[in-house]
Formats: C-alpha cells, sequence, structure tokens
C-alpha cells in the first residue's frame, strides 16, 4: 500500500490491500464543486448568464456561490490564489471535467440552444445509454459535462444484467427539438 500519510500511522487494510469491503451508503452524494477561476466576472458570464445558475452570495470580487433552485450552492467560484492565471498545462493531474445533471432531455435541450445562442463551441456530444450529454469548456479551460440521465429501467444491460454503456453520436438536432 502506498502512504497517502507520509509516515504517520497508516489505516487498517483487508487481506486483498483495500481499505473496506464495506459499501459507501447509498444516501451519500456529491455537493458541490469549488473552482478556482482568473477573472470572477467572465466565469458569471458562463455559469450564471450563459447556463442559467443563480447567484446565492456573493464575496466582494473575489468569489461567488451560485446555485440551481435556491439551493446554497452548486458551485462555487473564487479568485483567492487564481486572478489572472491560466489554465493548468495540458498533462497535468487536475479536473477532468464537472458534470451538471439535467432532471430532463428537454431541459438538457434547452441547455444545448443556450450555449448555441452564446456562441460556445462544444468539444463533444455522446449518448451513453444511460445518458445523453454535451461536453465543453468554461472560460477557464474545465472541462464541463451536460448531460441528462434516462431512467435507470431504460439503461443498457448485457445478457448477465451488468451496466452496458456506450458512446454513439448524439443527434443535436433532435436534442434541440426536445427543447421545451
Amino acid at each position: 500500500m502506498r502512504d497517502f500519510f507520509n509516515g504517520a500511522e497508516r489505516l487498517n487494510t483487508t487481506s486483498n490491500g483495500s481499505m473496506s469491503e464495506k459499501v459507501i451508503d447509498a444516501g451519500v452524494r456529491v455537493g458541490h464543486v469549488h473552482l478556482k477561476v482568473s477573472d470572477l466576472e467572465r466565469a458569471l458570464g458562463f455559469y450564471r448568464d450563459v447556463l442559467g445558475f443563480e447567484v446565492t452570495q456573493r464575496m466582494g470580487d473575489s468569489a461567488a456561490f451560485l446555485s440551481a433552485g435556491g439551493y446554497h450552492h452548486h458551485i462555487g467560484l473564487n479568485t483567492w490564489d487564481s486572478a489572472g492565471g491560466s489554465a493548468p498545462a495540458a498533462g497535468t493531474t487536475g479536473l477532468y471535467h464537472l458534470a451538471i445533471v439535467y432532471p430532463t432531455r428537454a431541459k438538457l435541450g434547452d441547455a444545448l440552444r443556450r450555449l448555441i445562442e452564446a456562441h460556445i463551441p462544444l468539444d463533444g456530444a455522446a449518448d451513453h445509454g444511460v445518458s445523453e450529454a454535451l461536453y465543453l469548456r468554461d472560460p477557464d479551460g474545465n472541462g464541463v459535462e451536460l448531460y441528462w440521465d434516462r431512467p435507470q429501467k431504460d439503461w443498457p444491460r448485457n445478457a448477465t444484467g451488468e451496466l452496458a454503456m456506450y458512446t454513439r453520436t448524439l443527434d443535436l438536432q433532435r436534442l434541440l427539438d426536445a427543447a421545451d
């Protein structure tokens, strides 16, 4: 086992080297993402003005917290250590993308319409069987996935019942047509 604690006491592991055989509680969820940005106003122009998140709190010109539906925040943006900074170089570790889940295909179609109207290019679009997804970059180069999940009963499965996700071309015109 790698020593993640730099010589500190190691955690107990099972015989196969895993930390625990207990599965995480099904009620656990990812709460929010907090991004370092180089220009707060530019980032707000994307997350608030294009995607439609609402600002729930602002800390001067250094941070803002945004939400869908009145939650305290789903996205935090700050310039505390990154004002005027540049995106990480290719080949470095860090955030691959943040994923924003839309409740319906129609709402994802509306998000696509907003992106088109704002002249924001897509990096890609895919049908994964379990979901349909749009991939793009925010103004700081962070990967963003916008997607909706199909109902679990419709997810593709193999002969033994295991999940069988795939990547196929997403028909963007049909997605736009589904928008409210």
